[in-house]
């Protein structure tokens, strides 16, 4: 069991929640929870680190996960409470924090299929929308989601909780250029729709059964022009009251949900 701070497990595992750099040099992320642990793909499990509680409650799965990875051992620590806790990016762990690789997707991943239902985010800064997004995106149906460069790090421990393990599932790229990568799904016959408060439709008067991706900008600015301006269409969501807009990912998950209901009703 380690029971020191100072250990270079627990150091490693500090690094890595705190800095973004180390955790893509490495091409990891962190996850915490009972939630995230059985959920996670077992191939993509590089190290785990449980509380003794933990361990004495859940043997069955871990002992399962180890064995699943016999041709590539995964590293397996017992941590006393304290050191537990000063690893752990949560108020109140659950008493499990894994090391997992990172997801290797592309573009061509993110937009294959009959009908792609995309979502495009150009300079999300929250990392708690960010996971909001990625896990309605699931629910609502999407295909894959891109991003920019400037967006919050996906791979943020808080961004990660908020996807509830949404993050295993939904296909999702950083784009180095966001403006090439949406003029590459135009050129795939993806119809591109920009959440803009000069949009002269509202964002139920368009048809998403076709291949669609909706444009969503920052939280305090939206879309940059550049990006806006290569949208086929611009929509909006009409506001009551003197609400001018609405959060970054309430306005994703409205117009993600349009169109899995569209697409429902088409079946």
């Amino acid at each position: 069991m380690i029971t020191s701070t100072a250990n270079a497990k627990v150091k490693h595992l500090v690094n890595l929640k705190k800095k973004r750099k180390a955790r893509d040099e490495e091409g990891v992320f962190l996850i915490e929870g009972l939630r995230m642990f059985r959920e996670a793909p077992a191939a993509k499990l590089r190290e785990i680190y449980v509380t003794e509680t933990f361990y004495k409650r859940e043997r069955g799965i871990i002992d399962q996960m180890l064995a699943e990875r016999e041709e590539k051992p995964v590293v397996f620590e017992v941590l006393s409470d304290t050191v537990f806790d000063y690893a752990a990016d949560t108020r109140t762990p659950q008493g499990v924090l894994c090391v997992v690789e990172q997801m290797d997707y592309t573009l061509d991943d993110v937009a294959k299929g009959e009908c792609p239902h995309i979502v495009v985010l150009d300079h999300l800064q929250d990392p708690g929308n960010l996971g909001t997004i990625l896990r309605t995106a699931e629910g609502a149906g999407v295909t894959g989601m891109v991003m920019d460069r400037e967006c919050v790090d996906i791979y943020n421990p808080k961004t990660i909780r908020s996807t509830m393990g949404s993050v295993y599932r939904m296909p999702f790229c950083y784009a180095e250029s966001l403006t090439d990568a949406v003029r590459s799904l135009k050129k795939r016959g993806i119809r591109t729709y920009a959440a803009h408060l000069e949009g002269r439709k509202d964002y139920d008067e368009e048809d998403y059964c076709q291949p669609c991706a909706f444009l969503i900008g920052n939280e305090g600015n939206g879309l940059r022009k550049e990006i806006a301006d290569l949208a086929d269409a611009y929509i909006k969501i009409p506001m009551a009251g003197q609400v001018e807009s609405l959060n970054a990912a309430i306005a994703a998950s409205v117009l993600m949900f349009e169109a899995g209901r569209q697409r429902r009703r088409k079946l």
